[in-house]
């Protein structure tokens, strides 16, 4: 724990969590459930999320109103770097995207109607969610620039369109969709939230798409979605119409932060790897992998980055909390490219040092190299963030 971090719920929580995590989760991380549909693995997951709800570990994020434990985002983003150091962390203990942001979304703006039929259920760990935005055939880094439409019908609106890298859609209980609404208005304010049963008629999946040759199912999954007059109940609809971008950005601060701090997580995970192989691979002629320079740059340049980027997490978390995520747009734009970065070169680095083995699932590093490239690119490319901190920064000389 980084203790310019710490608090007193955090010295009581995290060694219990990273106890829970280390003998009841690392254990399943074999190639059958790492390799295999996540629904194999998942009957397993539900039997360790009610072990965490007996240990009184459930809803850490959640308000003490909705019967969680209230940890601000700084505190949460510590508990999200242990559950990190395995694939199923933060699923066993609800925390995972896009539930989490969803709930997020759901707490601060939804109706008591919505927050009673979608967000308890969510909390409670009896369905799942997903956040229905990118778009095939549009950029999507730019949430202007939609084509899914919901047309306003009376007492409902009926969507049109096709999404997809829509997480963990398949078996997911409802979407929330970006759609445009006030086509007319102005780029910023033309789409809105809405959600969407996935029992609705006009909802299909059309298929879980293949990452590096994996589509995966249920949660580990990112699915393809078409919308065909799906309708639904205007009430359905989160915030104002033509609110949708500023939800968007709301729930992408935070978002950022639980990112970054598994990101965090994962490298410290695959920096242990590369340590315990440096350590111990005998090269054969009486020396180990650790004692040549390239090895031991790679433990120290690691080292150093992965300590810079937990330090840059948490204080634009902190500061989050602090003053809210506007006011710190340009640390978590920085953040999102920089930690993304330091966690796939450690990764790599990993991979590197494990030879053909890291190539191979029977290490965690192929699992997480198909699952995590992406970090660069989703929510966002690297280019985009890094073009918008520039720009930010350059109007202070201008």
């Amino acid at each position: 724990m980084e203790e310019l971090f710490a608090t007193d719920r955090l010295r009581e929580l995290l060694p219990r969590i990273h106890e829970f995590v280390q003998q009841e989760l690392v254990p399943l991380e074999t190639a059958a459930y790492l390799t295999g549909p996540f629904s194999r693995v998942a009957p397993l997951l539900d039997e360790k999320r009610q072990r965490v709800k007996a240990a009184g570990l459930w809803g850490l994020a959640d308000p003490v109103s909705e019967g969680g434990r209230g940890l601000t985002l700084c505190e949460f983003g510590q508990v999200s770097e242990v559950l990190a150091r395995t694939p199923f962390g933060h699923y066993a203990f609800n925390c995972q995207a896009p539930d989490i942001g969803n709930r997020e979304l759901l707490h601060r703006f939804g109706s008591d109607e919505l927050k009673a039929r979608y967000l308890a259920p969510l909390q409670a760990g009896d369905i799942r969610s997903c956040f229905s935005m990118t778009e095939p055939d549009r950029a999507g880094s730019n949430p202007t620039n939609l084509g899914t439409t919901a047309v306003r019908d009376g007492d409902a609106y009926v969507l049109n369109g096709r999404k997809w890298f829509t997480s963990g859609a398949d078996g997911a209980a409802f979407a929330i969709v970006m759609a445009v609404t006030n086509p007319e208005a102005p780029p910023h304010r033309r789409a809105s939230q809405i959600v969407v049963p996935t029992d609705t008629p006009g909802f299909r999946i059309v298929r879980n798409v293949p990452l590096m040759g994996e589509a995966g199912d249920g949660w580990l999954s990112h699915a393809e979605i078409e919308y065909a007059d799906c309708r639904v109940p205007v009430t359905n609809r989160i915030g104002e119409e033509g609110a949708g971008f500023a939800l968007a950005q709301e729930r992408l601060g935070p978002g950022r932060i639980h990112h970054g701090m598994r990101w965090v997580g994962i490298a410290e995970r695959a920096f242990e790897l590369l340590c315990r192989r440096a350590a111990s691979r005998d090269l054969g002629d009486g020396s180990r992998l650790g004692d040549k320079q390239f090895v031991q740059g790679w433990i120290a340049e690691s080292r150093v980055e992965i300590d810079a980027a937990r330090l840059l997490v948490l204080r634009a978390a902190r500061r989050i909390d602090e003053r809210g995520a506007a006011a710190v747009r340009e640390e978590i734009s920085g953040l999102k490219f920089y930690v993304a970065g330091v966690m796939l070169h450690v990764i790599d680095r990993a991979i590197q040092a494990h030879g053909a083995l890291g190539l191979t699932d029977d290490t965690l590093l192929a699992f997480w190299y198909r699952h995590e490239r992406g970090a660069r690119v989703y929510d966002g490319a690297d280019e985009v963030h890094k073009t918008a901190l520039a720009r930010q920064i350059l109007k202070r000389f201008q």
